[in-house]
């Protein structure tokens, strides 16, 4: 990699601008905090048709504009940055599964040397690109963690020998996430990327989806369907094409300032060509707060 990371410029857009000395426990929990709060999950690259990659200072570069992504943009960047201010990051393949058995390919990341009466190994479960996932960064030691409404669990992994399982609760987009112990490195995810992006086969292609989280719960658009989950539960539609705009920069602080109007036009279009199928399938789902996101990345 020859550029290098803005980390002023990322720290400011995180609302941390003034975050200052050595890596601790307490500065960790701010940076994942923050992070999850201001930058979204989401992938409208796929449904504008633009291409992205894997490398961690341009996926940075998308946060610096307003933008967010998905796992590999997410963790991808937000590893760089806690390397630039001296933490000690894992990059991990992690295997999320949905409840109906789906999988898909997602990078873990554990922060190391941060020992605390919470984790007397040091070692901590950190991951910002789940969408509904974490809002604080957990102890890797075994246990039912409660954050907000929701209520997780870690344990070792059946399937993945030497590694971990993320047991989501069960109002979560995906049932769990297990990860390998080895390290990994950004460039083993270029091609899951790749054909996430662009294979018509992926949930991606078929279910826009944003979700951005708090410590009381999480929004999320899923298509034209808006909804929340914890404080304040409920679901609407946004039957609009001006509604569905606003709830983006509103809720999520997307205003999509890179995109033309007339890909606004084409994105609406689809959308609620995508909305009207959903509506007239056999068996529309009636349960607008569920496992329905896409289950990787």
């Amino acid at each position: 990699m020859t550029r290098s990371l803005d980390v002023p410029a990322y720290l400011n857009r995180l609302g941390l601008g003034g975050l200052a000395g050595p890596p601790s426990v307490e500065s960790l929990v701010r940076l994942h905090t923050a992070h999850v709060e201001r930058v979204p999950y989401e992938f409208f690259h796929i449904w504008l048709g633009r291409h992205t990659t894997v490398d961690p200072v341009e996926s940075a570069g998308r946060v610096f504009l307003g933008r967010g992504g998905y796992c590999f943009h997410l963790n991808g960047a937000f590893a760089l940055l806690l390397e630039e201010l001296g933490y000690q990051v894992t990059r991990h393949n992690g295997v999320p599964r949905s409840l109906a058995g789906h999988t898909g390919h997602h990078v873990a990341l554990t922060v190391s040397g941060l020992p605390s009466h919470r984790c007397p190994d040091g070692v901590w479960f950190v991951d910002v690109g789940l969408g509904d996932g974490i809002h604080e960064p957990l102890p890797l030691v075994e246990g039912i963690y409660r954050q907000g409404p929701f209520q997780y669990r870690l344990r070792r992994s059946d399937l993945e020998p030497g590694g971990w399982r993320f047991d989501h609760d069960p109002r979560g987009s995906f049932h769990r996430m297990d990860f390998r112990p080895e390290a990994a490195v950004m460039s083993q995810f270029k091609d899951m990327h790749t054909y996430l992006s662009t294979s018509r086969d992926t949930a991606f292609w078929h279910v826009l989806t944003v979700q951005r989280r708090d410590a009381a719960g999480v929004d999320c658009v899923r298509g034209l369907v808006l909804s929340r989950i914890g404080s304040a539960e409920g679901s609407s539609v946004l039957s609009g094409r001006r509604d569905y705009f606003e709830a983006l920069a509103d809720i999520f602080g997307l205003t999509l300032d890179d995109v033309t109007p007339g890909e606004k036009d084409a994105l609406w279009g689809r959308l609620s060509e995508s909305h009207e199928k959903w509506l007239a399938s056999a068996a529309p789902r009636t349960d607008l707060t569920g496992p329905a996101s896409p289950v990787s990345a």
